[in-house]
């Protein structure tokens, strides 16, 4: 929906039809009904019991103290209410972002709330001045390349504290060689707990999958399909539950052969501004500027990203249930839900497509359903953080994999191969190079698209034909990186031939030309009328002859038509026939 950024006067800026425009809330609370009350709260319970173990496992994979990823989940769901345009999205920490916000701050929670509040003001940024379609040019391929190499870094980094293993490097590199060189130290504790927890975790996955639809089901059918749901829905919470019930068994008993999460913050954050500077350990204070510098690529990076991941999630959801989204409406809830984060402590959050799809399943109607999932993370902060020591790092690192496991997307590569091998090219350099830094991975990826983006600019498809005389066909548009090309073309084909051929130049796919393409043409023009040969322009789009004819070119000529071109040339050549006949006539 457009809209006016800047009012044409105070009436238009306050009309009510302008404030559901940036309040989306106003559009759907004066029709809410109890039903929709009832399936707000089932779901936003259910998302809620999603989000609370999630939230602790992204924490760690962001390098941060657990209770940061209940202080990130909590702002989405009151922010996106009130200016979110998609019933089914969740707003929260991810497992991407978490990765991303990793290697930008180090694991510095001060860092990364402070990089929230920036990605925030980034992201409202470019809602409020349109720029949402900066967006377009990340490319598919670059998008599953750095998807396929975030789920192989994060589940790989996750099989440290399934083994139970300590001083491993963060480098993914280093962190693979070290992974495997300790694998003698690991904790036989953590190595039977997390592969439980896994076991458990991919079997209800396929008992989800496996529920059929029976044309008339019984009572206890539905009773136990119903049951089979609830328990895979919820799987993460009661295989955290469970897992730190048996931690909590042997700790009791002496024995504690489980790697645990350990003490946490107790209570809800404190509501204060993001620190702008940051002290080293030998006392040394970074300047706000000294932290922006640090950041680098990242502060580009991690917003693009996270509007990206959202709207994708958004859009999607949106086809599915048949309704529409505002883009930029978007970029403003996200970037919004940032900067309120960074008061409560939160790291840069996102839409998340695995809650946004048990919150759609679940039937909820309105974003109203957010509500309830950020009140059971508050309940949660409240009065269950004591409650987190005992849950077992094993645990929290299978929730991560299973998580993180289906964005291993290798089916894509075996579609790029088989539909445009050329895609292959951005989609392995930004999957190889987020090994090395995410970001890098990420720069790299859009670089090569942008490169093979401008080449067909510069090399656009030109077809050729010669019934007659030769005609040139532009499959795509022309502008002024393609007109060396095309004038290459022109010559060694037609003027460079001998003799030097006139040419029918079918311009039907331009829409757009420039003056630099218009000056390459007043030159081949003359070029043509200097070897007594034609260069006609055939069904040219109205806006391009307007263009043309301003231009006033000498020996400019046009049809409608590619056979009323080869007409006219027909009727010059026999003109030209007629004319030497009778000069020879003349002289005899």
């Amino acid at each position: 929906m457009e809209r006016p950024l800047l009012g044409r006067g105070s009436a238009l800026c306050c009309s009510y039809s302008s404030l559901k425009a940036w309040l989306p809330l106003l559009s759907w609370a004066p029709r809410y009904r109890l039903k929709w009350l009832q399936m707000d709260l089932l779901a936003g319970l259910t998302v809620g019991l999603t989000t609370v173990p999630q939230a602790l496992a992204y924490a760690e994979v962001a390098g941060l103290p657990v209770q940061y990823g209940l202080y990130s989940a909590f702002m989405g769901g009151f922010v996106y209410t009130l200016l979110g345009t998609s019933k089914d999205v969740t707003l929260g920490p991810t497992a991407i972002m978490s990765l991303l916000c990793f290697s930008v701050v180090g694991g510095q929670p001060h860092r990364a709330v402070l990089l929230s509040l920036l990605c925030g003001l980034i992201q409202a940024g470019m809602a409020l001045l349109r720029l949402g379609f900066l967006l377009d040019f990340i490319s598919y391929p670059v998008i599953k390349g750095f998807t396929c190499a975030a789920a192989v870094t994060i589940g790989f980094g996750q099989v440290k504290n399934i083994l139970g293993l300590e001083g491993i490097p963060h480098d993914f590199v280093l962190e693979v060689y070290y992974t495997f060189y300790k694998i003698p130290e690991a904790r036989i504790g953590d190595v039977v707990l997390g592969l439980l927890s896994l076991s458990v975790l991919v079997m209800l996955v396929f008992m989800k999958k496996g529920l059929g639809s029976d044309d008339v089901p019984s009572c206890s059918t539905m009773i136990a399909r119903r049951l089979v749901w609830t328990a895979a829905t919820m799987r993460n919470v009661l295989v955290v539950v469970a897992a730190s019930c048996v931690a909590y068994s042997w700790n009791a008993f002496g024995h504690p052969v489980f790697t645990v999460t350990g003490e946490t913050s107790k209570g809800l954050p404190p509501f204060k501004p993001p620190p702008t500077s940051d002290t080293t350990a030998n006392g040394t204070v970074v300047t706000f500027g000294e932290i922006v510098e640090d950041f680098g690529g990242g502060l580009a990076v991690i917003p693009f990203m996270g509007l990206l991941e959202s709207i994708a999630i958004a859009k999607a959801f949106a086809s599915q249930n048949d309704y529409r989204i505002d883009a930029n409406q978007e970029l403003l809830a996200i970037g919004v839900t940032n900067i309120m984060g960074s008061f409560v402590s939160a790291y840069p959050v996102t839409g998340s497509f695995g809650r946004t799809a048990v919150n759609s399943q679940t039937g909820v109607c309105t974003p109203a359903g957010g509500i309830v999932t950020s009140v059971i993370v508050l309940l949660s902060l409240a009065f269950l953080m004591p409650a987190f020591y005992y849950i077992p790092k094993a645990a929290l690192a299978a929730v991560i994999i299973c998580a993180v496991a289906p964005m291993v997307d290798y089916q894509v590569v075996a579609k790029m191969w088989r539909i445009r091998k050329l895609d292959l090219v951005p989609f392995v350099v930004t999957f190889l190079m987020c090994f090395w830094e995410v970001q890098y991975g990420i720069v790299g990826g859009v670089a090569v698209s942008g490169v093979l983006l401008l080449y067909h600019t510069a090399r656009p498809q030109i077809k050729v034909s010669d019934p007659g005389m030769l005609v040139m066909e532009l499959g795509s548009g022309l502008s002024f990186p393609a007109t060396e090309y095309l004038s290459h073309l022109i010559h060694t084909q037609a003027l460079q031939a001998s003799p030097p051929r006139s040419v029918v130049l079918d311009c039907h796919h331009v829409s757009v030309i420039d003056y630099t393409v218009v000056s390459e043409l007043r030159d081949l023009l003359r070029q043509f009328r200097l070897r007594e040969v034609q260069l006609v322009f055939s069904r040219l789009q109205p806006s391009v002859l307007e263009v043309l004819l301003a231009a006033d070119l000498q020996d400019f000529r046009h049809t409608d038509s590619v056979e009323a071109a080869l007409l006219m040339e027909t009727e010059s050549l026999h003109d030209e026939w007629r004319g030497r006949k009778k000069r020879s006539d003349t002289d005899q």
